[in-house]
């Protein structure tokens, strides 16, 4: 089966690129921004576009294939500073989203898989009290907002055309290579470095990288995938507390947490200015995978703590510096 993925080089599309490499089934396209081209160091076959503008032409990436994986996107920033935010997110993750799946209905493509954000549902729930793939959306970021309504997009070409679609909301996704928080929180305990995070009792899913990919690859041909979406996760809420207390004993650096009430912690946020980090850090964001699980007979393939040795292992051979 010929593949199209789009967003190859980046941090899950690479992931991707990897599994379906080594795939007998699989016939792997990569389409990429035209410059860099040169970091597929893979016989792989790769087409340069001009970007996901609403303009692109994805004639060439789609001849003969069978399947998308769109994985590019314009991605969540914390301090945006594009003057109207939405508008950006819009004509990247809406506009350029549709434009390709138009117009690989058009050329006889039988599934769109389509990688979302949990931003769809929301920024965080009660305890206990999970997202779940069917729910109302309720976003309340641009980046949300754009993701919901290529979803919705999406649908709506599928209904027309005959084209299955599969959309796919992860959590925050971790593994070797991660950056931004995560690799922030692993450099802290790789130093040493107190930390004030010992007493929050917050519930928060994430999913590893081999996780979210097994997952994507399972999408791609699984019958009752069809016209679904799902949300993944690894199956296990940590506390941020439990989190940091696992990841040091992945990097061989036992956490040195300070047991500061949360509550002080995100007043602290909120006069430095910092409320959304402390939300991330002390509020709680559960998902639901039940649907996944059964409606696919998928568990996750990697638990926490090997997946949490991995990220570790790459981090001390190679990510300290990045």
């Amino acid at each position: 089966m010929r593949v199209l993925l789009t967003g190859a080089t980046g941090f899950v599309g690479r992931a991707v690129l990897d599994r379906l490499v080594i795939s007998d089934d699989m016939e792997p396209v990569a389409a990429i921004r035209s410059h860099a081209l040169p970091d597929i160091a893979r016989n792989v076959k790769t087409v340069g576009i001009s970007g996901l503008l609403a303009d692109t032409d994805w004639s060439e990436a789609l001849d003969q294939v069978e399947a998308v994986i769109h994985s590019a996107a314009r991605v969540h920033v914390m301090n945006d500073t594009e003057t109207d935010p939405l508008e950006a997110f819009r004509k990247v993750n809406v506009e350029g989203t549709l434009k390709l799946a138009r117009q690989a209905s058009s050329m006889g493509v039988r599934r769109f898989v389509f990688i979302s954000s949990i931003k769809v549902n929301g920024e965080g729930t009660s305890i206990n009290e999970p997202y779940t793939a069917d729910a109302l959306p309720a976003p309340v970021d641009p980046y949300g907002f754009s993701k919901m309504e290529a979803e919705q997009g999406l649908r709506e070409i599928a209904a027309q055309s005959g084209m299955e679609v599969v959309i796919i909301r992860p959590t925050l996704v971790y593994g070797p290579g991660v950056k931004a928080n995560f690799l922030n929180m692993m450099r802290w305990l790789h130093k040493g470095i107190p930390l004030p995070f010992g007493a929050i009792h917050n519930r928060r899913s994430l999913v590893a990288l081999d996780n979210l990919v097994d997952l994507i690859v399972t999408c791609i041909h699984h019958p009752a995938a069809a016209n679904q979406t799902f949300l993944v996760s690894d199956g296990e809420d940590l506390s941020t507390t439990q989190l940091l207390q696992r990841i040091g004993i992945a990097l061989g650096k036992p956490a040195r947490l300070l047991p500061v009430p949360s509550k002080l912690l995100e007043k602290s946020a909120q006069l430095l200015g910092k409320r959304a980090l402390s939300q991330r850090l002390c509020g709680s964001l559960q998902v639901d995978i039940t649907k996944t699980r059964e409606l696919l007979d998928w568990n996750p393939p990697v638990d926490v703590d090997k997946a949490l040795l991995l990220t570790a292992n790459y981090f001390l051979s190679k990510g300290r510096k990045r």
